[in-house]
């Protein structure tokens, strides 16, 4: 390989990517920007030329892939002729193109500002670069410059229009392969030759931005149930790979080897020189495939890691959510602090249904004007066994004043049921002052309908429930579904009026405001499960998600938790007295201008990252911070402070953390198919005959079959136009979309 482009790395260093086709190389140098520079630099604007696309003929990259310090030459040698008399230009141009075959000229261009020509010519193997270019002038009889003579020196290359002369010899895979081996020792082999030159692995090489490593992981994780290949499948499996990402790796041998694991290499990566050798051969021959754009697969991959852009946006990393601050407000330090510093965060969310429960008649303006009340619904996602029965103690302590005013009232109403059954004339109406807020988890519609009204009548009140898993909720109505749960949660979070009207004498009637706040747990599997239907219609949106994250390392440890006795109560209770005793209209400057200031941070975040799902979220989530922080406001004696602030700001990236992680792909795919349904008609019917996958033959055939003519080339164009089908160039077959099967069902 003798032609190779140079760009920038991260930290500013060049590094050099191959050119291997004529197409590439004009590619790069007939973009507009390219013009317009070339055209900018020679009207007199020379700083601009360090703009131009930059080559470099002389020499093969180190093994990290950058150009500075370079030993290796490669098989052509880049000569810069300069300062040419403008009467010369004709006569130097035709001299070179005569002696063209003795010189082994593979490209002859005009240099940037004129007057002076680039050549690239066949290495001379018995001189050293600066004998090849005093003997390429002695035969042109032309003076070659001085400065350029090193053989990591870069050219500024012009566009097609300046090049005067290209023999495609100069992108032959064999010249690099011949390069590294001349380069190699005397005494080694051809094949440990080229070996030893690969390059070494490359953590941080990027796409786009995003890790490749990431993007390798992720293709494992969709095409290979998340396990690398191993002996019996690596062959395969790595010649795959290599067909997939080679499309973002310029179809480089270099760069692939940079960024494509050994997995021929034992654990601590010994690895035999042939092993090593079928490791690269395998790349190689992916190398060699026809290039058909970039693969379908590929464009799931980036897709999958776009979504998880938002869990970035929100401060943490794709395996860990954002720090929780050092600092917290005294009753969240108070509520956490019986726990493990991996329960925290957990614990620290989970508490705010049960603080809300405790205000009633109270209500706090939010920037845009709108009154919201105290409504928080908790779902803490974590795997089975983690300890999410962590939040249970400090949701008790905060529950027990409510869950005491509930016995007494409770057990008037058993009374009164007593003295007054079903289906008979009711002696005494039913005490209007009942109010029960504590729920459990079976109830039916006029229960549940009863304690809604009950709790409105008497001090719009909250109602509360706490189930161990989310299915639970589902027993709270008599309907019992996953559709009526979502319905509940919609109306909770806007106080909307919930209730039944009933002409029966012993039927309950009553429509009233529904504030119903709830703790519930799940696993992620069965949280995805169970909200399947609701990620897109606001329901998820509205829900406070918690999580549970902890390493290996803790897992190993058993939580010892603190002490809940009566020293811990008597510290809560001034809290809850005040949440208690709040009323009215409350507002607060400091946390509307927070509240603000957040709305325009989730709003940059979504652009940079590129998440729509993350906007989605972003809305609701940052009402519920700014709700935790007004009852923060409120249970401080009505004092706002810096660690209330850090903490609303926290939570509510948190939230988003945890709803992009386990709904954000989810999103992201769904707000993209609303858009495609927008502006796509139907498929056309033909495409229901066909298998998931197809052939061009098979649907050639099934055209035929239909009695349809013409060959269907621009049938098979419409449908991958409008995403209905994509082609896999490693299977070589045309694939029907996810989206497609998602909205048709495979049916018209």
């Amino acid at each position: 390989m003798s032609v190779f482009e140079i760009y920038k790395g991260d930290g500013g260093a060049k590094f050099m990517r191959p050119i291997r086709s004529r197409e590439e190389y004009l590619q790069s140098r007939n973009t507009e920007k390219q013009q317009q520079t070339l055209a900018a630099v020679r009207s007199g604007e020379e700083n601009r030329k360090s703009q131009l696309v930059q080559m470099n003929y002389s020499c093969l990259p180190n093994d990290d892939g950058t150009l500075k310090g370079s030993k290796r030459m490669s098989t052509t040698v880049g000569m810069d002729i300069d300062h040419i008399a403008p009467e010369d230009m004709t006569k130097v141009k035709e001299r070179i193109l005569q002696k063209k075959t003795e010189l082994g000229l593979l490209m002859m261009e005009e240099s940037a500002r004129g007057g002076g020509y680039h050549l690239v010519f066949r290495r001379r193997p018995e001189l050293d670069q600066v004998g090849n270019l005093k003997w390429a002038s002695e035969l042109l009889e032309v003076a070659y410059d001085a400065q350029a003579k090193d053989i990591t020196r870069v050219f500024f290359t012009t566009t097609e229009n300046e090049l005067v002369y290209l023999d495609d010899e100069i992108f032959e895979i064999k010249e690099a392969v011949a390069a590294l081996q001349c380069c190699s020792s005397q005494e080694a082999s051809p094949q440990t030759s080229a070996i030893k030159h690969q390059p070494s692995f490359d953590p941080e090489a990027r796409y786009n931005g995003v890790l490749i490593k990431d993007i390798i992981a992720k293709y494992w994780e969709l095409f290979n149930g998340g396990k690398e290949p191993v002996e019996g499948d690596r062959n395969a499996l790595t010649f795959e790979l290599a067909a997939t990402i080679r499309s973002i790796c310029g179809y480089s041998l270099e760069r692939l080897m940079q960024v494509i694991p050994n997995y021929w290499a034992k654990p601590d990566g010994e690895c035999s020189q042939d092993d090593l050798a079928e490791w690269r051969k395998t790349i190689e021959n992916a190398l060699k495939e026809p290039r058909k754009g970039m693969p379908y697969r590929l464009k799931q991959v980036l897709q999958a890691l776009k979504s998880q852009q938002g869990v970035k946006a929100c401060g943490g990393t794709l395996t860990t959510p954002p720090p929780m601050p050092k600092k917290l407000p005294p009753l969240i330090k108070l509520l956490t602090k019986n726990v493990p510093w991996f329960y925290k965060p957990a614990v620290a969310n989970a508490v705010f249904p049960a603080l809300g429960a405790h205000l009633h008649g109270v209500k706090f303006r939010y920037w845009d004007n709108v009154e919201h009340e105290a409504t928080f619904m908790n779902v803490l996602i974590g795997r089975q066994s983690i300890g999410k029965g962590t939040i249970k103690k400090p949701i008790e302590y905060i529950m027990d004043d409510i869950k005491q005013r509930d016995i007494p009232n409770r057990q008037r109403e058993a009374e009164w049921k007593q003295k007054n059954p079903s289906a008979k004339q009711k002696k005494d109406p039913r005490p209007t002052d009942i109010c029960i807020q504590m729920l459990i988890d079976n109830l039916t519609d006029a229960v549940f309908n009863q304690r809604i009204v009950d709790a409105n009548n008497n001090g719009q009140r909250f109602i509360y429930t706490i189930v161990d898993e989310i299915e639970g909720l589902k027993k709270v109505t008599s309907k019992g579904t996953v559709d009526e749960v979502g319905l509940l949660i919609r109306k909770a979070f806007d106080n909307s009026d919930a209730g039944q009207e009933r002409v029966g004498a012993d039927s309950v009637s009553g429509i009233a405001p529904l504030r119903w706040n709830f703790n519930a747990s799940t696993t992620p599997p069965n949280a995805k499960k169970f909200f399947l239907r609701m990620v897109n219609d606001g329901t998820v949106s509205r829900l406070d998600i918690s999580t549970i994250i902890r390493s290996d390392d803790d897992d190993d440890t058993e939580p010892i938790l603190g002490i809940y006795d009566h020293t811990f109560a008597a510290e809560l209770k001034p809290y809850v007295d005040r949440l208690e005793a709040a009323n009215g209209l409350i507002e607060c400057q400091q946390a509307k201008r927070l509240s603000l200031s957040m709305k325009q941070e989730n709003k940059d975040a979504a652009k940079l990252f590129e998440s729509e799902a993350y906007r989605v979220f972003s809305y609701r989530a940052n009402v519920i911070a700014w709700l935790k922080g007004m009852v923060l406001y409120v249970a401080h004696g009505y004092q706002w402070s810096k660690e209330i602030a850090d903490f609303v700001r926290w939570s509510q990236q948190y939230n988003l953390w945890c709803k992009m992680l386990y709904f954000g792909q989810q999103l992201e795919r769904e707000l993209r198919e609303e858009v495609e349904i927008q502006r796509q008609s139907g498929p056309q019917n033909l495409l229901e005959l066909l298998s998931d996958e197809f052939t061009k033959e098979q649907y050639r055939q099934m055209r035929q079959q239909q009695g349809k003519s013409g060959d269907g080339e621009s049938t098979l164009r419409s449908w991958q136009n409008r995403g209905h089908i994509v082609f896999d160039e490693v299977s070589g077959r045309y694939v029907k979309t996810e989206e497609y099967k998602r909205k048709f069902g495979g049916k018209i």
